[in-house]
Order: C-alpha cells, then sequence, then structure tokens
C-alpha cells in the first residue's frame, strides 16, 4: 500500500472531511491501508501540528519513519514519559520487589480469611496488585470495590464483600506509594501513564489520530477525548473489539463525530474479502470489504499452512504438540511462558501443596480446580488446559513449551485469534475449536455471540492468499446461503 499515490475515492473523501477541521470516526476494515490514509492526513495540512498514538511502540517506530515532521509518533506511554514519567525514572530502574516485602511496605501482616478460604499476606499482595492494575487502565479517579478481581474459588457475592472491605485500602494505600517519588513499591510505566491522565493534560497540538481505537484502554480514551480544543481523529475496526474481556473500550461506539469507511482492503482478494463480509453481515454491520482486484485469493482445504489460528490457549498448545511429533519446527505466538506456568501450578496442587499461580491460589488441591471448571461456564479457557493437563499430564506440556522455536525459524505459526490481531499470513488455518457452538437442549441452534462472530472476523481475516475456513463454514447455513 506504501506505493501507491492516487487516494482511493473513500481515502479522499476522509482528506476532505479532515481539512474542515471536524471531529472524525473512521471505520477501517481489516487490511484497507488505515496507517497510509492518516499519514495522507497529516502530508494534507503541513502547517498544523499534530500527534499519533500508536497502540505498540514497534507501530510508532515505524510511523516515524514515514509520518512527516509535523506529526509527533508515539505511543500514550510516550507521551506520558515525556511528561511525567521522567520524574519517576529512577523508580522504573529498579528490580522487582518480592511479594513478601511488598506485603511488609502495606503493613499486611495477618493472613485474611475469605469464606472457607485462608488467603496469605503475599496472596493479598497479588489481589492488590491486580486492583492498582484496573485503575490504572480505568478512567476511574479512584480506587473503589469495582477494582477487586473475581478470582476462580473467590468469586461468590459473599467473597467478593468480604475482599472489597478489606483490600480496598489496602489497594489505596499502595497507590499513594506509587504517587511519591520515594515509594518503595514496584513502579511500571502504567503508573506514570495513570498519573498523567489524571492530571488532566492538554497536548500543544491541533489535532490527535488514535490508531485502533476500538480496543482502547479506557485511560488513554479518556486522554484524547479530553483533548476538546483540537481535532480528534477515532481509527479502527469495530468489528474487531475482542479484548472487552481484558478491559478495553470500544471508544468509536460514543464518539461524536462524523463517520467515514474504509473499506478496499489491500491485503487479500475478493474470496477472503466474501468470507469477511459473512461476519459482518452476521454482526449487522454497515462495512462490506472490497478484495484488492490484484491478488487472487482462495478459500479452501490446506494441507501445510504458515499459520493455525485457534480459539483457546488450550487448542493452540494441541496443535504445537501435534506439530512437534511430526518434527515441525513450530512457534506459538507470545510464547508459551504462561502455559508452562499453570502446568507447574498443577504439579504443586497435585502433590497438596497448593501455589502462587495468580488464577489459581485459592485452590489447595487440583480436585478443586476441576471441580471448579466444570462448574463455571466462563472458564472455558481454563478448562481446556485443565483438560489438556489431565491427558497429557503436567511434564508433557512443559517439555512442549520447552521444544518450541522462535517465530522467525519456524516453519509453523500457531496463534489464538487474539493475538494475532494486527498480524498477516499468507495462508490461514482455522484450528477446530472454532466450531458452530453446541445446539440447545431442545436441539435448536444456539445463539453465536456478537463476541464469537467478532473473533471468527478477526481469523478469516488474517489470511493473504488462501484461508482454510474449516469449521468456520457452519456461517453459510447460518445466513440461509448455498453450501459450497
Amino acid at each position: 500500500m506504501s506505493a501507491r499515490r492516487t487516494p482511493t475515492p473513500e481515502q479522499a473523501e476522509i482528506v476532505a472531511s479532515y481539512r474542515t477541521g471536524q471531529d472524525l470516526v473512521i471505520e477501517a476494515g481489516a487490511g484497507t491501508g488505515k496507517t497510509t490514509t492518516l499519514k495522507m492526513l497529516a502530508t494534507a495540512t503541513p502547517g498544523r501540528k499534530g500527534t499519533y498514538i500508536a497502540y505498540n511502540r514497534a507501530i510508532a517506530d515505524d510511523a516515524k519513519v514515514d509520518f512527516p515532521s509535523n506529526v509527533l509518533c508515539s505511543t500514550a506511554h510516550g507521551l506520558a514519559m515525556r511528561a511525567v514519567g521522567r520524574q519517576y525514572r529512577h523508580r522504573l530502574d529498579r528490580g522487582r520487589v518480592p511479594a513478601r516485602a511488598a506485603a511488609r511496605i502495606l503493613r499486611i501482616n495477618e493472613p485474611l480469611a475469605v469464606g472457607d478460604k485462608i488467603l496469605s499476606p503475599t496472596q493479598q499482595v497479588y489481589l492488590v496488585n491486580e486492583m492498582v492494575k484496573k485503575f490504572c487502565n480505568s478512567n476511574a479517579t479512584e480506587i473503589t470495590g469495582k477494582q477487586v478481581p473475581r478470582k476462580p474459588g473467590l468469586d461468590s457475592d459473599g467473597d467478593m464483600r468480604v475482599l472489597q472491605a478489606a483490600l480496598v485500602p489496602l489497594a489505596r494505600r499502595a497507590w499513594e506509594d506509587l504517587t511519591r517519588r520515594d515509594g518503595r513499591l514496584r513502579f511500571e510505566h502504567r503508573h506514570y501513564l495513570k498519573i498523567w491522565e489524571l492530571s488532566k493534560p492538554r497536548l500543544p497540538v491541533d489535532y490527535v489520530l488514535l490508531d485502533e481505537a476500538q480496543d482502547a484502554n479506557p485511560v488513554i480514551a479518556s486522554i484524547v477525548e479530553s483533548q476538546d480544543h483540537a481535532q480528534r481523529i477515532m481509527v479502527g475496526d469495530r468489528n474487531q473489539a475482542i479484548y472487552g474481556w481484558n478491559g478495553a473500550i470500544d471508544a468509536m461506539a460514543n464518539f461524536k463525530g462524523k463517520r467515514l469507511q474504509l473499506s478496499q482492503s489491500f491485503r487479500f482478494g475478493e474470496a477472503v474479502a466474501e468470507e469477511a463480509n459473512k461476519w459482518l453481515t452476521f454482526l449487522g454491520a454497515d462495512l462490506r470489504l472490497t478484495g484488492f482486484e490484484r491478488i487472487n485469493s482462495a478459500v479452501e482445504p490446506i494441507d501445510y499452512p504458515d499459520a493455525i489460528l485457534c480459539r483457546t490457549n488450550a487448542q493452540a498448545l494441541t496443535q504445537a504438540m501435534a506439530a512437534l511429533r511430526q518434527n515441525i519446527r513450530v512457534a506459538l505466538v507470545g510464547g508459551g511462558a504462561r502455559l508452562s506456568k499453570l502446568a507447574e501450578a498443577a504439579t504443586s496442587l497435585k502433590a497438596g501443596i497448593g501455589c502462587d499461580h495468580p488464577e489459581l491460589f485459592a485452590f489447595t488441591s487440583w480436585g478443586q480446580v476441576q471441580d471448579y471448571v466444570e462448574q463455571d461456564p466462563d472458564a472455558e479457557d481454563l478448562a481446556g488446559m485443565v483438560k489438556l493437563i489431565d491427558e497429557v499430564g503436567a511434564e508433557k506440556v512443559i517439555e512442549a513449551v520447552d521444544q518450541l522455536t522462535d517465530e522467525r525459524y519456524a516453519a509453523l505459526i500457531i496463534s489464538t485469534a487474539h493475538k494475532a490481531k494486527g498480524r498477516e499470513w499468507n495462508s490461514v488455518q482455522i484450528a477446530s475449536d472454532f466450531g458452530e457452538p453446541k445446539p440447545n437442549k431442545d436441539g435448536s441452534p444456539s445463539n453465536v455471540s456478537d463476541e464469537e462472530a467478532m473473533l471468527s472476523y478477526v481469523a478469516v481475516t488474517r489470511a493473504k492468499l488462501t484461508l482454510d475456513r474449516g469449521p468456520l463454514e457452519y456461517i453459510d447455513e447460518r445466513l440461509g446461503l448455498a453450501v459450497r
């Protein structure tokens, strides 16, 4: 797309709307060249000063090469570092603070009884740290009971009331320490970003470009929305808003600005675009994608894909283990350290010695974990890992993770669809855990949630040349289309 110089009609309309100075919301479908379009805006008015806020540092660094000098390209953390983070740099350079030391700093000296569970001081520290993290990612002005996390085995209403009463004062004490230059707790990048947001910053610019606005942290969305002295331009694909479970919000949803679209994809041809449009239709979206005429893509079975995309971590690891058995060099996007730690925790729980795993520390035995995942329908990903560990053994899981290859040298990439967002491969195969939801008890088709449909849309739009949609073919029947 970088070599394309003539704007498409959609891009020309966006540039013209930008010149009016009004706020904009740009719905940019998968592979539609949104970064190129934003560069067009930046070059259209060289006399105006702007800021482009990227989703991550790699994107920001790439943008610095191509955007004109009148635009500062940065992450929100980069902006916050310039404004206030430097004052805390000495704290960032310190080593980690062990949980026991943090408990002493926070004056947590006694165990906490929560129902029939007893939380040690270090376990209380884990929960306090999560509360502070949630607060820093939010647009809240103070720490309240809303930040108390629901943990497996500690999620009843009674448990939550006890935790809120005990932990809110501790989390506030932690935040007080973190806002001091001479504080002693571990200081992280999210902390100075929140400090900056609470100061109500005013950026010295004429316009602000927020990329990936459909998955913005509330704290970042708050910063951009408060820049009402400047022209604000939200860019993203609302149909890829797949991180709501992690606290992200769709900043585009209620933002008042002129709404425009980018629908011409330059990533894939018409066959993949057609598949993507099925999910957009199912979602009731206004957007429809057009494939790039220079790419002859296909939707068909693949024997040797470049990438396999899964819904769950358990399926991703299962696929990786199958590839390893065939002596294929396989990489897992994001690595497997988290899965290995879960297997290590399972070993400890099976031995009856408990564990400090952030998701499992409330359990004293592996049997309790097994019972929990059977009873909680929302514990799908954890349930998958529990089943895998029960089937192959924790040692095999750890062994498989140790055999994974760096992506640069892998013959096969395996990823969850969440981690694949923003990525693309020539050939993509959809894993079996993307199958149609189980029917209702009366045999009627069960509903497909918007979250599930969005994840499917993200998955199919990662392919450039060939897509093996596999279990996602059920969308044809749901839409009443003739089966191929």
